[in-house]
């Protein structure tokens, strides 16, 4: 008998992807009569809201991240399977898999409730020879090669004999003015800062130049524009250069071209960028959209009902970033995509898992805002909560809290709250963090 499925008894639930969305269904099916197992191609659970404080040398990869066997080992009814989704077999009701070949992982899984929470990665907008030069802070692979690279500019540009190297070395460009591009741009300011000062010889802090890239008018578009203003204030105080409305339309390893409103073009000589512009869903959401003849929208978004679930197929649920949410009235909800959203539907898909096998009805899923969140910097950030607007100290300490709050693991909240404390006092940073790491 597979040792994945020993409970034949048992209502078997899958779950696809150990991000927030399918760590929030197991947790809240952990103590019911199903048998839950958890797969996902990696081992560990990413903390994805700070990677970017890995990609720029504030945090360890360690901090940000949380094995799922010791996340849910203590639970009798939770299995978790290393392995890559392939594909299903909706009528066969199978998830398909390509497992380590290290490990004995069988090829498929059978279920009975199936939850698809495989989330989305950058999209490069028809340019994927770019992804090869503009890195970006989706994965913790990706953190960490973003990482080497800042690193590996700065030590170049020690070395550099000719200023026009120097230069090129110490500009930064990055690309998208949303939550993410502007906590990176921060810390790269912050980070150029504190180290070129401290323990650079040939190179100082005023030679590095960040720039920030953003086709709308703003930055922060999904915040109010007195605090996108603020913001932008809080990154020029930190040697960030914001450009607004202006469009990358080439990238190559020796520099960006930009192109204004007006067609004219300008050309920056940087070794180093960084993409945070647009998200694709997963490709597992086309495979699911393909098997229920359902079309995807332009980011690869699959459209689902009410309670998340497969059109035509009440067994599958679909959440997180790979999907559009059918509201009762017939529309569409318009949901931002962020950790709280999939949280939020992580929690309710395993209510309905509950209520389904009770006979019991469940109301449509419905997002509660929260509020926004974004750090500028050290000390710094905008946040909007409900009707009240902050920004400053305030809202960085709102901030600071609310990451830890989310944070897995008690050791992963201590450590980080040290490190920050740490980084907040001293302007300093982890050494460990600062290793540049080779492919």
């Amino acid at each position: 008998m597979n040792a994945l499925t020993d409970h034949p008894e048992s209502h078997r639930v899958v779950v696809v992807g150990g991000g927030f969305g399918g760590i929030q269904v197991v947790k809240h099916l952990r103590h019911s009569p199903v048998t839950v197992t958890l797969v996902d191609c990696r081992n560990f659970h990413l903390f994805q809201p700070l990677t970017y404080q890995v990609a720029t040398g504030a945090l360890s990869p360690g901090d940000v991240t949380y094995p799922l066997r010791s996340l849910f080992g203590s639970d009798a009814n939770v299995r978790v399977a290393l392995a890559e989704v392939t594909g299903f077999d909706l009528e066969a009701r199978k998830v398909l898999l390509e497992s380590d070949r290290r490990h004995e992982t069988p090829k498929e899984l059978e279920y009975d409730t199936l939850v698809v929470a495989a989330g989305s990665s950058y999209s490069y907008f028809g340019h994927d020879e770019w992804r090869e030069v503009a890195g970006e802070v989706k994965s913790l692979e990706s953190a960490l090669e973003v990482r080497s690279r800042i690193l590996s500019a700065l030590e170049r540009a020690e070395l550099a004999s000719e200023r026009a190297d120097r230069d090129a070395e110490t500009t930064f460009v990055v690309v998208g003015g949303g939550p993410t591009g502007v906590e990176i741009a921060g810390q790269i300011g912050e980070l150029t800062r504190d180290m070129l000062k401290r323990y650079f010889k040939r190179i100082y802090a005023d030679e590095a130049r960040i720039v920030l890239v953003e086709t709308a008018d703003r930055i922060l578009t999904a915040f109010p524009e007195s605090l996108s203003a603020k913001a932008t204030k809080e990154l020029e105080k930190i040697g960030v250069t914001v450009k607004v409305r202006t469009t990358v339309v080439d990238i190559d390893r020796d520099g960006v071209t930009l192109q204004s409103p007006d067609g004219s073009s300008e050309r920056l000589q940087a070794r180093t960028v960084i993409w945070a512009a647009g998200v694709r869903a997963s490709g597992l959401a086309t495979k699911l959209g393909e098997l229920a003849h359902i079309d995807v929208d332009r980011d690869g978004r699959l459209t689902v009902e009410p309670d998340l679930t497969l059109p035509g197929h009440p067994e599958v649920i679909a959440l997180g970033d790979m999907v559009n949410v059918r509201s009762a009235n017939g529309g569409m909800q318009s949901l931002p995509g962020l950790a709280p959203v999939a949280i939020q539907q992580g929690a309710y898909a395993a209510r309905l898992i509950r209520h389904q096998l009770d006979g019991r009805p469940t109301e449509p899923f419905r997002y509660f805002d929260k509020g926004n969140l974004a750090t500028v910097g050290r000390g710094s950030a905008v946040a909007e909560i409900g009707f009240v607007r902050l920004s400053g100290l305030p809202a960085w300490v709102i901030w600071l809290v609310v990451h830890i709050f989310y944070l897995i693991g008690y050791q992963n909240r201590l450590v980080v709250i040290l490190r920050w404390s740490i980084s907040f006092f001293s302007s300093g940073r982890a050494q460990g963090s600062r290793i540049i790491m080779r492919s």
